[in-house]
């Protein structure tokens, strides 16, 4: 399935900013993979990540110092984006106003933000409280996501969090953007003591009790696309999460849409993500692969 931005939301699904009104943590943004309208939660004000990933858009010099999560501000920050969708007001926004009808729908809360969400040791009832929110407000087909960088899958707080997201329609969102340690170092920089092999192994325990969505962000290193041998390592990956008995529901598989942190990473032209899409869909026949691209026009070498 191919998502290209030579479409009438094409303008609307850039504007990802992580403030809106004077709300703390919660920031509703029209998503591309989402399809509609995602309110976006951030717990990580802070910036806090496992992370440095060379094509990280955070500006990681001016987080706002707070580390504990208010979880009745969150709750009433909730509801208010939850309303405002609901009553329609939120399109008369500036930023909203030229979303297509087709895309004013509310697809999900997403726990996302200006860092890795599931590091923080309220996760678990950060995710119960925008439960209870979605519930106040009526929401029950509003899915719960967490967009994770699979790092802290183990953590006693996102494992507390499991059995309260498959209650309500919950989806874990996980990264993947290696398969061998020696790229995933290159582009993902994650704090000492993380590993590829570690990661996977934490994607496929908790894959093998609900299906989990794979995100892989694949670009151009000074003007070098993704070697092949490190194509064929992701692959070996993908295939060892399911011949392990985990489930995946589908690998999003997207380029740079905005400017990254570092200036030797430009996006794929989008022939090219199509011919990964491709390649990956040979190495591991049957995975559902949708392509997202790049914001601007990448088309040629």
């Amino acid at each position: 399935m191919n998502n290209n931005n030579d479409h009438p939301e094409a303008d609307v699904v850039t504007d990802h900013r992580r403030q809106w009104r004077d709300c703390l943590y919660v920031y509703p943004v029209i998503s591309r993979r989402a399809k509609g309208l995602s309110i976006g939660v951030n717990i990580n004000p802070d910036k806090g990540c496992t992370f440095g990933c060379l094509y990280c858009q955070i500006d990681r010099s001016c987080g706002r110092g707070l580390s504990e999560v208010h979880l009745a501000i969150l709750h009433d920050e909730l509801h208010l984006a939850l309303e405002e969708a609901q009553n329609g007001r939120i399109w008369a926004e500036p930023r909203f106003v030229r979303t297509p009808v087709h895309m004013r729908r509310i697809n999900d809360i997403a726990f996302s933000g200006d860092g890795e969400p599931t590091c923080a040791k309220e996760f678990d009832l950060a995710v119960e409280t925008a439960a209870k929110a979605r519930n106040d407000c009526g929401c029950s087909d509003v899915k719960l996501v967490v967009i994770t960088n699979s790092t802290r899958l183990g953590s006693p707080q996102f494992q507390r969090a499991l059995p309260i997201l498959d209650c309500n329609d919950g989806e874990i969102w996980a990264k993947l953007d290696a398969g061998t340690e020696e790229f995933f170092q290159l582009v993902n920089r994650p704090v000492s003591g993380i590993t590829l092999d570690k990661i996977v192994s934490e994607i496929t325990q908790v894959a093998k009790s609900r299906p989990v969505v794979i995100q892989t962000l694949m670009f151009r290193i000074d003007g070098s696309d993704p070697p092949p041998a490190e194509i064929d390592a992701y692959c070996g990956r993908l295939r060892d999460i399911l011949a392990s008995g985990g489930q995946i529901s589908v690998l999003q598989l997207h380029t740079v849409a905005r400017k990254p942190s570092s200036d030797s990473v430009t996006a794929l032209p989008n022939e090219h993500l199509d011919a990964l899409a491709e390649a990956i869909r040979k190495g591991v026949p049957g995975l559902q692969v949708e392509t997202y691209y790049g914001t601007s026009d990448t088309s040629g070498s």
